[in-house]
């Protein structure tokens, strides 16, 4: 948003924390000023209760689409392996018009739930039957378009998938419309640069989609090109450990950190399945863990090994990666949950004394920033993107600025969020984005084709 604005705020989160009476000007949709301890100017903007955004580190978009067509008992074991085939049949019918109705869907449902950024984790890339289109970039650029539309901020995650299975299987007649080599990936990436540039504070990443999906030598090669964040799912399911061992001796984390440089600039999606050496390596090494507790869930995926991958300092980031429910409050009470039903303790995610609503968001707002080379909260230079909350809500009243976040995620959820802004230009009012109607219809029109 161009021009200069100013608004006022009773309490804001802040990099340094809770800080009440603080007054801030954004300058062409970035922060210039942020000035605490002051009263507010005559006609400046004033809000009770703000905090940064929160970035949403993995999310699949088009399977918004297919969210609550896998939740019939099929019998026998029920697991990943068998919703896959359900997300196989959903995705052989998109055309790029489909799926940026489906991903505008999406980014409204997450900038109403306090998602400011998405890391967009995208495998779809080619027509149906699996031919190339004749513009490569075809469902990439439905994204992009979707994000323009919205107003969500994009961190785009092309997928390099090649493989049905470790050891550089056949890719199965599901996957045709994922498989790139990694001349065409590479060619895919640098036809990204240009419409990405046309968004704010977009930015290209490249995403090996698993160990199981790419060769050593793929994964050494999708790693080097370009200098965004490097995405992989890794250690989502027990079949994989068990087929990363059968395959190369080693568990998947374990042998990603010993052939592979991970660093900060890598993200390591669920990591669920990790011994206490694995998680202490992981944490050690930089990279952010993407949870997404919700997809975790559905899925029975199993809990994060949480304990030893923050003893040795670890950071992560939440994901609403399957998109079968959209709620940033959600996705952190349910991190915390699963920790609690795991050791049957409460309280687990938060040093004693500390809030945990507050460090569970602060950590997010961090995690998620690192994972999605995108600057972290409120701070001078960074886009003014944050959420405002309803303090009126019965969640929230007279609550103290350390207890607000608590109150937030473990009580109130998304109904207590107001407004959305992100570069100073406001997408949400009283939990609405302001295109809901339009965008809404559009999705409903395009499910009736997709589903009839």
């Amino acid at each position: 948003m161009s021009g200069q604005q100013s608004f006022h705020f009773d309490r804001i989160l802040l990099p340094e924390g809770w800080t009440r009476d603080v007054a801030i000007t954004v300058r062409d949709g970035l922060v210039a000023a942020v000035e605490p301890g002051v009263a507010p100017a005559a006609g400046v903007e004033r809000h009770a209760i703000a905090l940064p955004g929160l970035p949403n580190l993995h999310s699949h978009a088009f399977q918004r689409g297919m969210a609550g067509l896998a939740e019939v008992n099929l019998g026998g074991d029920d697991s990943f392996w068998s919703w896959r085939e359900t997300m196989y049949r959903f995705v052989a019918r998109l055309t790029p018009d489909h799926l940026r109705a489906i991903a505008a869907q999406a980014y409204v449902e997450m900038l109403e739930t306090g998602f400011t950024r998405v890391g967009e984790f995208h495998y779809l890339h080619h027509d149906i039957g699996g031919g190339v289109f004749a513009d490569p970039a075809a469902m990439s650029l439905a994204i992009v378009e979707a994000a323009a539309e919205t107003g969500i901020a994009l961190t785009h995650l092309p997928v390099f998938y090649a493989h049905a299975g470790f050891g550089g299987l056949a890719p199965g007649e599901g996957q045709r419309r994922f498989v790139h080599d990694v001349d065409g990936y590479a060619r895919l990436i640098d036809r990204l640069r240009a419409p990405l540039a046309t968004l704010p504070d977009a930015v290209l990443g490249v995403a090996p989609h698993s160990l199981r999906a790419v060769t050593p030598d793929e994964l050494a090669a999708v790693a080097t090109l370009g200098d965004g964040p490097v995405h992989i799912h890794i250690a989502e399911q027990v079949k994989e450990v068990e087929d990363c061992l059968a395959w190369s001796g080693a568990r998947p984390v374990e042998w990603l950190l010993g052939h592979a440089p991970v660093d900060a600039r890598w993200c390591l999606v669920h990591a669920t399945h990790m011994t206490d050496e694995e998680a202490r390596r992981s944490a050690e090494s930089g990279a952010v863990a993407g949870l997404c507790p919700i997809t975790e869930a559905n899925l029975g995926d199993g809990i994060f090994p949480a304990d030893p991958f923050l003893a040795a300092g670890g950071v992560y980031g939440i994901g609403s990666d399957s998109n079968v429910l959209i709620d940033a409050s959600e996705e952190l009470r349910l991190l915390e949950y699963g920790q609690r039903l795991a050791h049957r303790r409460r309280n687990r995610l938060a040093p004693a004394g500390a809030s945990v609503g507050d460090t569970l968001y602060r950590a997010a707002v961090a995690g998620g920033a690192r994972a999605l080379s995108a600057p972290a909260g409120l701070a001078v230079g960074h886009p003014a993107d944050f959420v405002t909350l309803d303090a009126d809500h019965p969640a929230l009243v007279e609550r103290d600025a350390g207890l607000l976040t608590d109150g937030w995620l473990f009580a109130a959820g998304r109904q207590a969020i107001d407004g959305v802004w992100r570069r100073g230009r406001r997408l949400v009012t009283a939990g609405r984005h302001a295109d809901r109607a339009r965008i809404a219809a559009r999705y409903r029109r395009i499910l009736g084709e997709v589903l009839a």
